[in-house]
């Protein structure tokens, strides 16, 4: 009863949660369920008195309650949360926790951005593909959490890049190939829902190995993409069509899981069905990008985790505003590195990043 009082008289979310009726149904549950195991969670959280059982269950039990409501990480209130009025408390489980708000210094998250942005502009990129295994390594986000941020910032940068692209490519030669972006939107937008789908259902063990292996696949398309040649194919209408709705529906999933924009993917794509410029395929895979992203951010948005947004919209803001300046940066020292060191290098920065994602507890 002491941690009950407690949580009671120091915390107004500790009133807020303990006053609610359905936490009596818990009560009694825990009671009947056998009060000694409920004890012994306890002590493993609080150091506590030695004490009889029956003290220690009761002890135990309210410590337990306590903890759930207070505790921003765990429990029934989601990510430190009221519950609903009139719903019953929902235990969180290891993908809709939300993280604590990051306090991380700014220089820190300004800096870490920028070191992703000049990554990618020397590639011509986003470097959203970089950017998600520093959140989960760097900044301790859990695996969906860090999918989401970097989907926000993504989403960023590519509203940022949208006009300087549209600036570079005039909008009567994109208007020509309009039926590109709709043969590629017609698979991108359905694989933008089903991959958020997925990605929200998953086991966190299980988004991260295929995380993992999703870095793999983009570590092989830079190196296909910059250090050879991309041709293209000869395909019928009958025949491209199709291909281009499933290559947009593959491309849709594995951009919502990651919560990358696909530019590493759709302008290859682009290149090699539709036998498209590359200047002209990279302003069309953002035509393409945009719709597509907003899709799974609409998903992702339906799901608990999504305040994870909420949470740390500061940090996201900041790290997504160094990474538009990086990408500045790195567009400026386009040429200064060869590509056939550059590349190589970045591909092994993504490997040895799928191998940390894989092991990652």
């Amino acid at each position: 009863m002491m941690a009950l009082a407690a949580a009671r008289r120091t915390s107004p979310r500790g009133r807020r949660c303990i006053a609610h009726p359905q936490y009596a149904l818990l009560v009694v549950g825990g009671v009947v369920g056998g009060r000694a195991a409920f004890g012994r969670r306890a002590r493993t959280m609080a150091a506590v008195e030695p004490q009889s059982a029956s003290a220690q269950g009761w002890e135990g039990l309210m410590s337990l309650i306590s903890f759930w409501c207070l505790c921003p990480k765990v429990g029934m209130c989601r990510g430190g949360q009221d519950p609903l009025p009139g719903r019953m408390p929902v235990m969180a489980t290891d993908q809709n926790i939300v993280p604590v708000r990051a306090t991380h210094p700014i220089p820190v998250v300004l800096g870490a951005g920028a070191v992703i942005g000049v990554l990618g502009g020397m590639i011509g990129l986003g470097g959203a593909e970089f950017r998600l295994p520093l959140l989960i390594s760097l900044f301790g986000f859990a695996a969906l959490g860090a999918v989401i941020l970097n989907k926000a910032m993504s989403l960023v940068v590519v509203l940022v890049s949208l006009p300087a692209r549209l600036a570079a490519v005039p909008v009567s030669a994109l208007a020509a190939h309009w039926t590109i972006a709709v043969n590629l939107l017609a698979g991108s937008l359905l694989g933008a829902w089903v991959g958020a789908t997925w990605a929200v259902r998953m086991r966190s063990s299980t988004l991260y190995r295929v995380l993992a292996a999703l870095m793999v696949l983009m570590a092989a398309a830079l190196l296909v993409t910059h250090v050879t040649t991309v041709g293209t194919l000869s395909l019928p209408l009958w025949a491209k069509v199709p291909s281009g709705v499933v290559a947009g529906f593959g491309i849709g999933v594995v951009a919502a899981i990651m919560g990358v924009a696909g530019g590493e993917l759709l302008i290859p794509t682009i290149v090699l069905l539709f036998a498209v410029d590359i200047k002209t395929a990279g302003s069309l895979s953002l035509l393409v990008s945009l719709p597509t992203m907003l899709v799974a951010f609409a998903r992702y948005s339906g799901d608990g985790s999504f305040a994870v947004l909420g949470a740390n919209l500061r940090f996201t803001l900041l790290m997504a505003a160094g990474s538009i300046a990086g990408a500045v940066l790195g567009g400026l020292l386009v040429g200064v590195f060869s590509d056939l060191v550059l590349i190589p290098v970045l591909a092994v920065i993504l490997l040895v990043s799928s191998v940390k994602l894989a092991r990652h507890d």
